[in-house]
């Protein structure tokens, strides 16, 4: 047989997509690109990989047995690749990362430095919703996940990373409108609110807020990013619950105001957990490592911007 380990690797995730469209766009190539790497692979065999109901692709059962067979070779190579590396004096390999939504802002400054110090380190960070996370983390499928609110079910082991702050948040012209310069939770009840989707750390965070002080709630909107959630803030669509670390540069701007309510902000932490008694790779190792070496100096330096705005911006601070 004549397959390559870039066909081998589009086809893995052409099947993990369902779709040569989507799969193209996770590996940042070209739809043309994708259907002909998945065609050259497909002249190797006999038996159809995949096949075309409608407007749809399926995998036939043939193409899942030969998937399987698939991530065990590139499983090998990387096995190879590292041993070589090992060899050479050079730290390698893969390390997979699920980070809740908003831990985007987070997330990428804890793995700058170490990415640059290790090249040869394969990190991939998928982003996704709270339950969907943990559901990654529960599977195995992910070596570690960056969390606001830690999973009750799993055994995990933690690393703190930093504060995550919420406070409630309005647009500059819609705060302007508030009667009082600090708000008691019962007159968030007031306020056109805007929720994240089910299953968001963040939307929990604000039922919890809500149940807790007993607040009626009138119009609601949810929505399904924390983006799409600033957007219609900042549009004048209502307020939300929401964290500091992804304001700076509507705070900064102007577009938006913190609006000081009695019992916000609310803090939670930013945590790295894997599950008990994980077999983690050198690179994982090396990547908890650097973490409780260099944390608090990355928090010092990308981070120290939220305590002046977590005050500073207030609505009504003297």
């Amino acid at each position: 047989m004549n397959y390559t380990l870039h066909q081998l690797r589009i086809f893995l995730c052409v099947v993990e997509e369902e779709s040569i469209t989507k799969a193209a766009k996770a590996l940042f190539l070209t739809q043309p690109a994708v259907s002909i790497q998945l065609k050259k692979l497909q002249e190797q065999f006999e038996i159809p990989l995949t096949e075309r109901i409608g407007r749809r692709l399926y995998i036939t059962e043939f193409g899942y047995r030969i998937a399987e067979v698939c991530n065990r070779i590139m499983e090998a190579n990387e096995e190879m690749i590292t041993t070589i590396n090992q060899y050479k004096g050079l730290l390698s390999g893969r390390i997979h990362i699920a980070v809740v939504s908003t831990g985007k802002y987070v997330m990428p400054y804890f793995l700058s430095g170490f990415v640059g110090k290790h090249p040869q380190v394969n990190v991939r960070m998928d982003v996704t919703n709270k339950n969907q996370v943990i559901q990654a983390l529960e599977d195995n499928e992910t070596d570690f996940a960056l969390v606001s609110v830690l999973p009750q079910h799993i055994n995990v082991e933690t690393v703190s990373l930093m504060e995550n702050r919420l406070h409630l948040v309005g647009n500059k012209q819609e705060s302007s409108k508030l009667n009082q310069s600090s708000l008691s939770p019962k007159d968030i009840g007031d306020l056109p609110l805007i929720f994240r989707e089910q299953g968001s750390a963040t939307r929990m965070a604000m039922e919890n807020f809500i149940s807790q002080n007993d607040i009626p709630l009138q119009q609601t909107l949810s929505l399904t990013s924390n983006e799409a959630v600033k957007q219609a803030v900042n549009a004048g669509l209502g307020f939300s619950i929401m964290p500091l670390i992804g304001l700076r540069n509507e705070l900064l701007n102007g577009e938006l105001q913190l609006i000081r309510v009695s019992g916000l902000p609310m803090i939670t932490t930013w945590t790295l957990v894997y599950r008990e008694g994980k077999a983690l790779s050198p690179a994982s190792r090396a990547f908890l490592d650097y973490l409780n070496e260099h944390k608090e100096a990355l928090i010092q330096r990308h981070f120290s911007w939220t305590e002046g705005l977590g005050t500073d911006n207030l609505k009504g601070n003297p």
